[in-house]
């Protein structure tokens, strides 16, 4: 028999990421700063070059798998972007985008979830608006102070470096799925 999950939140927080007795349907994604530590590489015919972590990737299929629906929203737009939510075959994500919480409320009313439902992801500014309407609102350690202040829980990972896959695996154990899917991995890898 394979060990139970080595991986722990507090309580509180577990409840917290329940969404009210909700559960959460949706989880908001920034990218810049989240999806990748926010460095910007910028070659010299002006192409942007990110690094994604494939821990992260794994964590929002995941959630998929979960019944939890990743939804991106960037304030940039960019190939190296767009070919890493192809590659997750992600359904919704909106690029370049100003008024973050306008594109959010837009995708959230076409999924029929209400703010209490939705747990969100972010580094700065422009993600506070969703941060302070979501049910559960996270941050990276490298996160604006403000960002951090307004947090339910800042995670241990840095940005880049495993932050999104700590959130994902903080929704999963909360949804009760954590544990389960877990150990379909474990068969699937022993083969048994």
């Amino acid at each position: 028999m394979a060990p139970g999950p080595a991986l722990r939140f507090a309580p509180a927080l577990l409840l917290r990421a329940q969404g009210r007795g909700l559960g959460m349907k949706a989880a908001l994604f920034d990218v810049d700063g989240v999806l990748t530590d926010g460095r910007l590489y910028i070659g010299e015919h002006g192409e942007t070059v990110k690094a994604f972590s494939t821990l992260d990737g794994h964590g929002l299929k995941l959630l998929r798998r979960a019944g939890i629906e990743p939804l991106v929203i960037t304030g940039r737009d960019s190939p190296a972007v767009r070919r890493r939510v192809a590659d997750l075959a992600l359904a919704h994500a909106a690029y370049g985008v100003a008024d973050k919480l306008a594109v959010a409320q837009s995708l959230l009313a076409a999924l029929g979830l209400a703010w209490a439902e939705v747990a969100a992801i972010g580094d700065d500014w422009p993600d506070l608006p969703l941060l302070t309407r979501a049910g559960l609102a996270c941050a990276p350690p490298g996160a604006h102070a403000e960002v951090r202040a307004v947090a339910h829980h800042v995670t241990a990972a840095p940005a880049g470096h495993g932050a999104a896959r700590e959130f994902c695996d903080l929704l999963l154990m909360a949804a009760g799925r954590y544990a389960a899917l877990l150990q379909d991995e474990r068969r699937t890898l022993d083969g048994a």
